[in-house]
């Protein structure tokens, strides 16, 4: 949370890494942040900016400028607001001469907003004195999402400021819509932790407005980068016919990953950075201890290996410790575990027992367990919002909320996720490759879910993908499933997207393969696809006839699925050390 604390006090920094320009631009929006707040609350001021826009845009913006907003704005989800708040940008006519330039004003102006938050939500935790335990701890959750948001915005503008030249068009096409469909989720998972109890309503009110106007700024920043990166792509498509470098099968090493790396994850063995053991044997006794003292925003693999033993903790990786690798001694033996839960008081966001956040995180032979059980609702073992992570032959173990993929690009390869309800939820772009899913005995009167996807806009490139695997029951579910409904999934939000393909599905899925959130909620926007599925309970003939499933047919559509595509995967899969495959 620095740079929340920095924030209060006026000192925040961009990164060294960052422009110019952009320094300069987030301290001067930082003054008028903060000048502003004295006088005026987020609801006010979203609705001013609107009006200022809509009243003199006109006025404003030369016959150029305003042609290049309106255009760039047709492609929004939103373009009244679109249009209104780029043209209450000071100067607009000589700043905006092209979409580059009006994504860029738009994602500054998003900015604004964010911050704007920031103080409302610190206001409330300063002055409502009838907050529940909850309720505190849902408003810090925000806290940390507002900060997660301005470092994706932030990211986003310094990527659009080397678009296109820096990376291949494809790859830096995914990295600004990852960005960017992130910060959206971002505002949905603060909303979301007021949704446990009536009361928790209340505050929620409160912070609604001012949420909903940056995710709806953020999605048509979002639409008009998809506009954008789209149409560049397909005019390079046309000027060549060689395939862009990440969508060959070779491995192509990132270049932030140096060449000791890339010996230390091809070798068969890893020497530790640190030790954990819970005998006192090595370097640290918790890991949470050993994350603490790994070297922040580090560019190198930092291996933190964790003997065989059971960890009773909850631990965090956050966002400034990158390039972590936990490394296990098997499945089996290496156990972290914890018990938060909702019913007791947490959100679900911070009921995880891991919460990986910074980027590149990595993790082998461990199992994540959270166990709070069937009754005490939502209780996570692993919460992922580490961009470009991946996890190999580890073990996600608890019942409902089991596996949180909150955001960004993440890959699961030879793991085992088991829970009852909505067991595989969250926004992230993932895939799950080679893993066994398994529904387990939930509480009575229960259905149990596979998957709650929670794509909430059309344009952000997120969704589960479940390929070369296995979805069946564990023992104790096998035993009694005729008396358990279970199912791939149900949509969590509204544009919800989950893709089965080439696994083997066993009987335990009832035959209409899918269920209703509540009533016709997403059912025709939702995308559920299957592909080339076996097994008992693989067949479609007695699936959900809504307007947003299908059954893919074609290898080309199915394809768009796969690590490669789906994930960028060719650009950093090889680097995990972890095997994969990028196709079908």
């Amino acid at each position: 949370m620095t740079q929340i604390k920095e924030l209060l006090t006026g000192k925040l920094q961009i990164s060294h890494n960052y422009i110019s320009v952009v320094k300069r631009k987030k301290k001067l929006v930082l003054a008028f942040s903060v000048t502003l707040l004295l006088v005026a609350a987020i609801v006010g001021i979203a609705a001013g900016v609107h009006s200022r826009g809509k009243n003199s845009g006109n006025r404003e913006l030369s016959a150029s400028a305003h042609a290049i907003v309106k255009s760039s704005c047709s492609s929004t989800l939103y373009p009244d607001l679109c249009y209104s708040a780029l043209a209450s940008v000071p100067g607009a006519s000589a700043k905006l001469s092209s979409q580059k330039d009006v994504i860029e004003a738009s994602l500054n102006i998003t900015t604004e907003a964010v911050e704007h938050n920031f103080f409302t939500v610190k206001k409330l935790i300063k002055t409502r004195k009838d907050l529940t335990k909850r309720e505190k701890t849902a408003l810090h959750d925000c806290l940390e999402t507002i900060d997660d948001t301005l470092d994706e915005l932030h990211q986003a503008v310094e990527d659009l400021h080397e678009y296109p030249n820096k990376k291949s068009l494809s790859l830096h096409a995914d990295d600004l819509k990852t960005l960017i469909s992130s910060a959206i989720t971002n505002q949905e998972t603060c909303l979301d932790g007021f949704s446990h109890d009536e009361a928790d309503k209340r505050v929620r009110k409160v912070l609604l407005a001012g949420q909903v106007h940056v995710e709806h700024m953020c999605s048509n920043a979002l639409a008009m980068i998809k506009n954008m990166t789209d149409t560049d792509i397909a005019n390079e498509g046309k000027t060549t016919s060689r395939k862009l470098k990440e969508e060959v099968d070779g491995v192509k090493w990132p270049e932030w990953l140096s060449a000791a790396d890339r010996r230390l994850l091809q070798s068969s063995s890893v020497t530790p950075d640190a030790v954990v053991a819970a005998d006192g044997s090595g370097d640290y006794k918790t890991v949470s201890e050993a994350v603490a003292a790994a070297p922040d925003n580090s560019k190198t693999r930092y291996v933190i290996r964790i003997k065989a033993g059971v960890y009773r903790e909850n631990v965090e990786v956050t966002k400034k410790k990158k390039n972590i690798m936990f490394l296990g001694d098997g499945r089996t033996t290496t156990i972290i575990t914890a018990s938060r839960n909702v019913v007791d008081g947490s959100t679900t966001f911070t009921s995880a027992t891991v919460a990986a956040v910074g980027e590149r995180f990595l993790a082998r032979g461990i199992t994540f367990q959270n166990t709070a059980g069937p009754s005490k609702h939502q209780a996570v073992a692993l919460r992922v919002g580490s961009d470009l992570s991946a996890f190999y032959e580890c073990d996600m173990l608890a019942y409902q909320d089991t596996l949180y993929v909150h955001s960004n690009r993440q890959f699961f390869v030879n793991c085992l996720v088991a829970g009852t309800v909505d067991f595989i939820f969250g926004n992230a772009a993932v895939v799950f490759q080679d893993c066994d899913i398994h529904a387990r005995r939930p509480n009575s009167g229960q259905k149990n879910m596979v998957t709650a996807q929670g794509r909430t806009d059309p344009n952000q490139n997120t969704g589960i993908i479940i390929q070369k695997s296995r979805i069946g029951a564990t023992s104790d579910l096998e035993q009694v499933k005729s008396n358990f409904r279970t199912y791939l999934g149900r949509p969590w939000k509204e544009y919800s997207r989950t893709v089965i393909m080439q696994s083997s599905i066993s009987d335990v899925i009832d035959p209409a393969g899918w269920h209703i959130w509540d009533g016709t909620f997403a059912l025709d926007t939702l995308f559920y696809g299957e592909y080339q599925n076996t097994g008992a309970g693989a067949g479609t003939s007695k699936r959900v006839t809504w307007k947003g499933y299908k059954v893919i047919t074609s290898a080309s559509e199915a394809g768009a699925y796969t690590p490669g595509n789906f994930l960028a995967g060719s650009s950093w899969l090889g680097s995990t050390g972890f095997p994969y495959s990028l196709g079908l």
